[in-house]
């Protein structure tokens, strides 16, 4: 197995655990208007169903640095390359990420590997945060903006997903609409009532499937723009980003 590859099995893996470990544990129920309630210790949470996925979260993201850590001491420039495209997915998408990825000739072990692992850890540590502030048992006050906005745009999709089910937030998660994906498919599984280890099966699926496709998309793309002109591949990244941008802008003006 090559070293690139590890990225892959860390995030099947949490997928199969969260799938099995999780079965059995007792969930928090979902309350629309929750009231008050005393907060628990963390200790306690850590003993939830949500608590065990951010621990697992944890690990993953854990796990994830000290590869890129390991990487470095052969490879600095590999090493910079995950950084940047864990950077880029996060503040700008997969889409962006990928590209960065193929423009600097890098293949679909390193780019594909590290996204999945990128949309993994953030779907973990997500979900729990966002359960745990809707219940009202933890206050994130750094974080309160970015929860209530990914509720509200989870709220704003909910019935349209709740119409086909388990189906409708696989297809939520898949196609690449704007504000769509996986934190904001988790958060709308939840709000659905689906159990936890279901919600997250349904989301990474469809992440993973979606990353195929977008992998298969931007790299065809990428060699097609090198041929013509070695600027091009540049243009491409700098386009996809403007275009993110514009849907920020665009998302905030409705908003306000």
């Amino acid at each position: 197995m090559g070293v690139y590859a590890w990225p892959y099995v860390w995030s099947l893996t949490a997928l199969a655990f969260s799938i099995l470990f999780f079965m059995s544990e007792e969930e928090t129920k979902p309350a629309p208007s929750p009231e008050y309630q005393p907060r628990p210790a963390w200790r306690q949470l850590f003993r939830t169903t949500e608590g065990r996925i951010l621990l697992l979260g944890i690990v993953v993201a854990l796990v994830g640095l000290i590869f890129m850590g390991l990487v470095a001491f052969w490879s600095p420039q590999t090493t910079h390359m995950i950084g940047a495209l864990t950077f880029f997915n996060i503040i700008f998408g997969r889409a962006v990420s990928m590209s960065i990825g193929y423009a600097g000739g890098y293949g679909h072990s390193l780019v594909v590997s590290v996204n999945m692992w990128v949309e993994t850890v953030l779907v973990l540590l997500f979900y729990p945060l966002f359960v745990f502030s809707v219940q009202k048992l933890v206050v994130f006050p750094r974080l309160k903006r970015f929860l209530e906005s990914t509720r509200a745009t989870a709220e704003r999709h909910h019935d349209k997903v709740r119409r086909y089910g388990i189906t409708g937030l696989f297809i939520f998660v898949w196609f690449p609409f704007w504000m769509t994906g996986p934190v904001v498919g988790s958060a709308i599984g939840y709000l659905l009532g689906f159990p936890a280890w279901l919600t997250l099966s349904v989301v990474l699926s469809g992440t993973y499937i979606a990353m195929g496709g977008w992998a298969y998309l931007m790299f065809g793309i990428h060699s097609r723009a090198a041929v013509l002109a070695p600027w091009a591949p540049t243009l491409i990244i700098i386009l996809l980003i403007l275009i993110v941008l514009a849907g920020y802008w665009l998302n905030r003006h409705k908003k306000n």
